[in-house]
């Protein structure tokens, strides 16, 4: 962002001001219906927060672990991620993974009688049962990866890694504003949204905002 703003001849601020307000439109652009076969799992990314001027706890050093892992609110924070298999993806950044943070996210999105695929863990068990879907449970550290050759978490995983691959190149991201960059991944990780009319109609809605 830096050398950006110097080609630009941009405060580095005004740089980082206008990045923020750009993704707000991609952060927005979830799926809103997901069907047929449907993958759903979490991943942690560390909790941080950079570039804050008043920090509500000590930051950690490079190199150095995160005190507790797992589903630590201290540390790490999920992002929920459930995708279909025509790409539609829906994402948020959520306190924990629970009945009520998944329905509360999820309400209405899925339509009846897909099938839902995921890891077992309880809260998508009572998500499927309450929105009427068949769920194919993966016991993956048990070395169930698939079931009847079609229905695993693969895909959803593989985009968590494209994901975490490609948000490296930050050097890590402030959890504040962690929303936005998982919407410009998502939008970057469609070709569909790279087609120049898709490109410009982004680009018009951006002005009126």
């Amino acid at each position: 962002l830096r050398k950006c703003a110097e080609e630009c001849g941009l405060h580095l601020e005004t740089s980082f001001r206008w990045r923020h307000r750009f993704l707000a439109l991609p952060s927005a652009l979830k799926a809103s219906k997901l069907e047929g076969i449907i993958e759903a799992d979490e991943t942690l990314f560390p909790y941080s927060e950079k570039g804050s001027k008043r920090m509500t706890r000590q930051p950690r050093k490079r190199g150095m672990k995160a005190k507790k892992r797992g589903r630590s609110k201290d540390d790490w924070v999920p992002v929920l991620t459930v995708r279909d298999r025509a790409k539609n993806t829906y994402e948020a950044v959520v306190p924990s993974v629970t009945s009520a943070t998944l329905h509360q996210e999820l309400a209405g999105k899925l339509e009846k009688d897909s099938v839902l695929c995921s890891d077992g863990y309880k809260p998508y068990i009572a998500l499927s049962e309450k929105n009427d879907l068949i769920h194919k449970r993966l016991d993956v550290a048990g070395g169930v990866k698939v079931i009847d050759k079609v229905f695993h978490i693969q895909n959803v995983n593989a985009y968590h890694s494209r994901l975490k691959a490609w948000i490296k190149r930050f050097h890590g991201v402030a959890t504040k504003y962690l929303e936005h960059y998982l919407g410009w991944f998502r939008f970057m990780d469609n070709p569909e949204n790279l087609n120049g009319n898709r490109l410009f109609s982004i680009q018009q809605q951006l002005i009126r905002t």
